[in-house]
């Protein structure tokens, strides 16, 4: 017998803020290394319950419903929903620790800023205005370059004559930021393979740091323009392999 369906069985609805932790939790009250290691918490969930779904062959978008409005019998429904549901309360905590991440990123180096003005002209921190952006030795403004924050992937391997190879990618180059891509939302380098799909045949700006000598420790930085384009003769469209740090 058929059961009919009075609803989308495969487009849950969920509230939106924070939820992953069962009861709300305020993170405008916690520590910026509390709010990256919640950061990393919910990254590591997202990937592993997308593991899962990809295990049943489904993504957030399959439909779970045959072409003609019954539930299919080839997966577990109840299941996939279940997991859907979390997904969507845990992009919703990201959005979140993201936003007070960013937040206290701004103003520890506004500090900063006012700091470093204080110290140049002899005045209170607390009391003077924060000085004109100064450029480091590669050109960067001070406050660009800290904002840009850690390396987050490396690159392994650079295959000749690819994208990344004429862009002057280099093995062991560090990668501070791809595009709009940072430390703080790569996801685990989901979204630069993103930015890669939705940037074929445009200039992407890669902003690599480089060791000069391994024995040194010097290391340059260096902004590279990138072009993914998928007919340079090889797989993928950069020709090149990344991996986090």
């Amino acid at each position: 017998m058929g059961i009919p369906m009075n609803g989308n069985i495969h487009a849950p609805t969920v509230p939106s803020g924070p939820s992953s932790g069962g009861a709300f939790r305020d993170y405008s009250q916690i520590s910026m290394v509390a709010l990256m290691e919640e950061k990393e918490r919910i990254e590591a969930e997202l990937s592993a319950l997308s593991s899962v779904l990809g295990s049943h062959g489904v993504n957030m978008e399959t439909p779970l419903t045959t072409p003609d409005g019954f539930p299919r019998n080839d997966i577990d429904i109840a299941q996939i929903r279940t997991i859907r549901v979390r997904i969507i309360h845990l992009r919703n905590d990201h959005k979140e620790v993201m936003k007070y991440l960013e937040k206290g990123l701004h103003d520890h180096f506004a500090s900063l800023q006012r700091a470093q003005g204080a110290t140049a002209t002899g005045t209170d921190p607390n009391t003077s205005t924060a000085p004109a952006q100064r450029p480091t030795a590669t050109g960067t403004s001070t406050t660009d370059a800290a904002s840009l924050g850690t390396p987050f992937a490396k690159v392994n391997s650079v295959v000749p004559r690819s994208p990344a190879d004429q862009a002057g990618l280099k093995a062991g180059d560090a990668i501070r930021k791809f595009g709009n891509v940072n430390w703080l939302n790569h996801e685990r380098l989901s979204k630069v393979a993103e930015t890669v799909q939705q940037n074929e045949g445009r200039t992407i700006l890669v902003k690599v740091v480089r060791k000069q000598d391994p024995g040194s420790g010097t290391t340059t930085e260096l902004d590279l323009q990138l072009l993914p384009r998928r007919d340079w003769g090889g797989r993928g469209m950069l020709g090149c392999h990344l991996v986090p740090l």
